[in-house]
């Protein structure tokens, strides 16, 4: 039987629903939310331009995107991702999805944020390209390369500071032109809660990912700690949020982001109460929830203080 070409074969496929799921979409909050936040804080400043704020948003999401199906990829040629598989997008294993394809739609998706990129460029600085390409290189090393971020302990480091830190930075600079010292503190409570996710999906993983040599955070301190650090994480995450408030960084309409703490103890309790890969599912999906809910609601309590603005 010949071999059927690329074409042919998205066109036999049963849907938009593999294709979607090979995004990952619920991990594409983590690109949006920093973005909305660094975007309300430099409206907070007097400054906003609505098409820089999507095409930021789009190019994000991008690489968000294939940073998802560069992990997809690279986890199926290293033999890490089989149909047994719980927590994969599944399109290569499950779905019969060539690797090629996948990891050929991943660079499209790259060239697509480079030209949005060039667009951000123009309207801000130049400097913004180096952050990104910085941005798409380490995406692409989170899975890729000879030694995958992913697979040592400092993936949530890169991921949280990364998709934390750096896009809430680069979203309020292309707005103003300018950076901040508040801006970059107020980001480290978003940034600890996106590396959390990565956190706990290292946790529901453990077992297999050290059968496959891998090296996370937590397999070199253990299940139980590991639980441990993601609740102390959480907690640190709210306790700046009210330092923040206090110190006048964040209005007070913040304190409705203490609205997604039962996600956190949520997701903490299934974790202490499960050992198996799809028992902790649950626990994977509310600390992602968790950084969803929380983020937004950081969001929202800004646009509080927009519209109806109350002394800091």
């Amino acid at each position: 039987m010949g071999t059927k070409s690329e074409a042919n074969q998205l066109n036999e496929k049963p849907g938009f629903n593999i294709w979607w799921r090979l995004l990952r979409p619920h991990t594409l909050t983590a690109s949006f939310i920093p973005v909305f936040v660094g975007t309300m804080l430099a409206v907070l400043s007097d400054s906003f331009h609505l098409v820089t704020f999507l095409t930021m948003l789009l190019a994000s999401m991008l690489i968000q995107a294939a940073t998802n199906m560069f992990n997809e990829y690279y986890d199926f040629v290293r033999g890490l991702d089989n149909e047994k598989s719980v927590g994969i997008g599944g399109t290569i294993v499950r779905d019969g999805i060539k690797p090629v394809v996948v990891k050929r739609l991943a660079f499209t998706f790259y060239g697509i944020a480079i030209l949005l990129g060039i667009y951000i460029c123009i309207v801000s600085s130049w400097w913004i390209a180096v952050i990104g390409i910085i941005c798409m290189v380490i995406g692409y090393l989170y899975t890729g390369g000879p030694l995958p971020i992913a697979y040592t302990p400092f993936g949530e480091l890169f991921s949280g500071f990364l998709m934390g830190t750096f896009i809430i930075g680069i979203s309020y600079y292309i707005q103003t032109l300018s950076i901040s010292w508040q801006v970059i503190v107020i980001s480290i409570p978003i940034a600890i809660l996106i590396g959390c996710i990565l956190l706990a999906n290292n946790i529901r993983d453990l077992d297999g990912d050290k059968e496959n040599g891998r090296k996370t955070l937590a397999i070199l301190v253990g299940r139980k700690k590991a639980i441990y650090l993601l609740s102390s994480l959480m907690m640190l995450s709210y306790a700046l949020t009210a330092a923040f408030i206090i110190a006048g960084l964040l209005p007070i309409y913040s304190v409705i982001s203490y609205l997604s703490i039962p996600k956190a103890r949520q997701a903490i309790q299934i974790f202490q109460a499960n050992t198996t890969n799809i028992g902790m599912m649950p626990a994977m999906g509310a600390t992602a929830k968790t950084n969803t809910f929380y983020g937004a609601l950081i969001g929202l309590s800004l646009l509080l203080q927009i519209l109806f603005p109350i002394p800091l």
